[in-house]
């Protein structure tokens, strides 16, 4: 899961960036509310980790004008700011959970989560498609009862399949998905990956739509 994280403050925002990567999650680290708007242009990140107090916009405003636009990308509000009303404000505004901060990181890893799979219409921290079980939490992947050692962009790349099943993804939305700010992208590097998932677990598991990209199919309504 690639997330943007909005904080202003260096040392906290250093902190939580390294905690969510030791969790699994990509992590962009902008600070300042412009910047929050400017990077959601795409639609390349799974969740938001927004911080109020940001210089040049304040989070309030850059979630508003976020969700005017009728973006629906999951955003996690992580503030001091502990008020009631405070709360119940930028929930009505288009929050999707909202946390006072000090935070545990792992119930913040958690929260993304739970955010990322309501987004998706997912109720568990499992993914079941075609006989492969996904936990994001434990980062585990079985085939037919049997655990499957996936790379971390292995893991990536096929949970962003799962989660989008039935949808055509092409290998510039695939990128986004698996490689942060910085990250070298070699250009068969989609290709590489789905041949080694193939590989691992089914050669029909992953679909190529020619001149599109990659799909993971639905399961059909008889199965």
């Amino acid at each position: 899961m690639r997330i943007l994280l909005a904080e202003d403050d260096a040392l906290l925002g250093d902190g939580l960036r390294a905690g969510l990567r030791q969790q699994g999650f990509l992590v962009d680290w902008v600070r300042d509310g412009p910047s929050v708007e400017r990077e959601l242009v795409t639609d390349a990140y799974d969740a938001v980790v927004l911080d109020l107090g940001l210089p040049g916009k304040d989070g309030t405003a850059v979630l508003a004008d976020v969700r005017k636009t009728g973006r629906r990308t999951p955003i996690l509000i992580l503030t001091a700011r502990d008020a009631i009303p405070e709360r119940v404000s930028n929930l009505d505004l288009g929050a999707d959970d909202y946390v006072v901060k000090p935070v545990d990181l792992f119930e913040l890893g958690a929260r993304l989560r739970a955010l990322v799979r309501r987004a998706h219409g997912q109720t568990e921290d499992m993914i079941e498609l075609h006989g492969v079980t996904l936990k994001p939490g434990a980062h585990e992947v079985t085939s037919g009862g049997e655990a499957v050692q996936l790379s971390s962009r292995e893991f990536s790349l096929l949970h962003t399949l799962m989660l989008n099943a039935g949808r055509v993804l092409t290998r510039d939305q695939l990128e986004q998905h698996l490689y942060s700010w910085g990250q070298e992208v070699e250009s068969n590097a989609i290709e590489y990956h789905v041949h080694h998932l193939r590989k691992k677990l089914s050669p029909a598991l992953i679909e190529t739509v020619r001149g599109v990209g990659y799909m993971m199919p639905r399961p059909s309504k008889s199965a």
